[in-house]
């Protein structure tokens, strides 16, 4: 891993075919460039806990975009949350997520995500050549599914306890796995109702089948969530696990 850098912190706007999504950047500060990397963030949308993700990321040596993925709904922050989310005591947050949440469809945005990698393959600090992406919950579907619309722009992509990653559905993420050709990791929960065993099995055998360079890993004990340490999914031992296999990912891919 690159050693420790100063990080310069900004907002940037990425024009879409649908408007304009607003979105965190987070740089080295320093000459020349950097690998790309572009981070899906959960449901509960751009907040400083998911800012001190990108910059973390961006202190080990990349450039981190960070789309606000709800932008159709307004700028970030587009939710209103407290400083820490009980999910257990607050399960009206899903009533004021959920709408935003569900309009997001795959095809919407698989369009955002062309945008996305071109602001970022744009930016002057960015090295020439394809680019990472990490995501959460659901930004670990749309990491996947990213990585098989564009193939030749992703490298590798991670997703951490994502959900609904190989359903029935005409548009389960498991479906594009013979289009990838970044490496894929993915660090799942063992304790997630959105991800279910079979759905793991069927995972692993799509992108066997389609011969991807992939890791899949169960992390024993850890709800849906687990890196989030603004919520009650948090789990630190997982969490800190979460990130040698992203940062292990990064080093092998740049």
């Amino acid at each position: 891993m690159t050693t420790a850098c100063e990080v310069v912190r900004t907002t940037v706007d990425v024009v879409t075919r649908d408007g304009t999504a607003d979105a965190y950047l987070a740089r080295p500060d320093g000459a020349g460039t950097y690998p790309g990397v572009l981070l899906y963030v959960n449901a509960l949308g751009i907040r400083p806990h998911i800012k001190s993700v990108a910059d973390r990321i961006a202190a080990a040596g990349y450039v981190v975009l960070m789309p606000n993925l709800f932008y159709r709904h307004g700028r970030a922050p587009v939710f209103e949350l407290p400083e820490f989310v009980d999910f257990a005591r607050q399960p009206e947050l899903t009533d004021r997520v959920g709408p935003a949440l569900d309009s997001l469809t795959a095809e919407l945005a698989m369009r955002d995500a062309e945008a996305y990698l071109e602001r970022l393959a744009g930016l002057p600090e960015v090295a020439a050549g394809p680019v990472a992406i990490t995501g959460y919950c659901l930004g670990a579907r749309l990491a996947l599914l990213t990585a098989g619309t564009y193939p030749q722009r992703v490298a590798a992509a991670a997703g951490f306890h994502g959900g609904f990653l190989a359903t029935d559905a005409a548009d389960s993420p498991h479906l594009v796995a013979h289009r990838v050709t970044a490496e894929l990791y993915f660090g799942h929960a063992d304790r997630d109702p959105s991800l279910p065993a079979e759905e793991i099995d069927r995972l692993e055998k799509a992108l066997s089948a389609a011969g991807v360079r992939h890791r899949a890993e169960v992390y024993e004990g850890a709800a849906h969530g687990y890196t989030l340490a603004d919520t009650s999914s948090y789990d630190a031992v997982s969490d800190e696990r979460h990130w040698s296999a992203l940062f292990a990912l990064l080093d092998r891919t740049f």
